[in-house]
């Protein structure tokens, strides 16, 4: 387990109560206790411009412990632009342990903000942020099988910590009001990502949300009063 922060240490608990093993990695030495205390197997890793040759190697390493690798390390841990290149070590490892299968965690941000149902060829685009996530996708998705795997591009995550309205504190205008919401509550998140390792649905491109979607300038208002 790549990333084991908000959405990754629940993930890990509903595999080890599945019986897996769990390997997991954070960005904080503090943190290292706290996972081994879960039963997870702790593992430092900082990925950016100073993970080095030997950081790659003992990454490696860990993940030849593994057969299924989640790949849970969000956009916003690099730089702009450079989510690919934030990866790249990560694939070259995946490649060198010759893991079995990728579950990469990814976003539905790869779509246009536009109020209308998305199919996957809208999920072209030429704003930055998107078309890094699509390339870095497209990297952990093998042309030669050299591993199975599936990307999993989730709505906007809601649950404990994470209450959506929130996003409305302190604000009297609300932009897009008629735009539908897309977003997905922690459990419903680690339910899917769990099921696709347990049943071993490999070879899909999953669009994962909630069912309803009314309209923003309904739905926050309404949420903010339960704050």
């Amino acid at each position: 387990m790549l990333g084991c922060g908000w959405l990754g240490l629940p993930l890990a608990h509903a595999l080890l109560a599945q019986g897996h093993r769990v390997l997991g990695t954070t960005t904080t030495p503090d943190q290292l206790p706290v996972l081994a205390a879960a039963g997870i197997e702790p593992y430092l890793l900082q990925l950016g411009a100073d993970f080095s040759a030997a950081d790659e190697t003992n990454l490696t390493a860990f993940l030849r412990q593994a057969n299924v690798l989640v790949l849970n390390v969000p956009p916003r841990a690099a730089v702009a632009g450079g989510y690919p290149q934030l990866l790249r070590p990560v694939h070259r490892a995946v490649a060198a342990a010759r893991l079995q299968a990728v579950l990469f965690v990814s976003t539905t941000g790869v779509y246009p903000e536009e109020p209308r149902l998305m199919r996957e060829q809208d999920a072209i685009s030429t704003r930055d942020a998107a078309s890094d996530v699509l390339r870095t996708e497209g990297h952990f998705v093998p042309r030669y099988g050299q591993w199975h795997s599936t990307v999993v591009r989730l709505g906007g995550l809601i649950g404990p910590g994470r209450a959506p309205g929130r996003f409305l504190a302190g604000r009297r205008d609300l932009a897009q009001g008629d735009a539908p919401v897309n977003l997905l509550h922690l459990t419903d998140a680690v339910g899917v990502l769990s099921a696709i390792i347990k049943n071993n649905s490999w070879g899909y491109t999953l669009n994962v949300c909630a069912l309803g979607h009314p309209p923003r300038r309904e739905f926050y208002p309404a949420a903010a009063e339960y704050l």
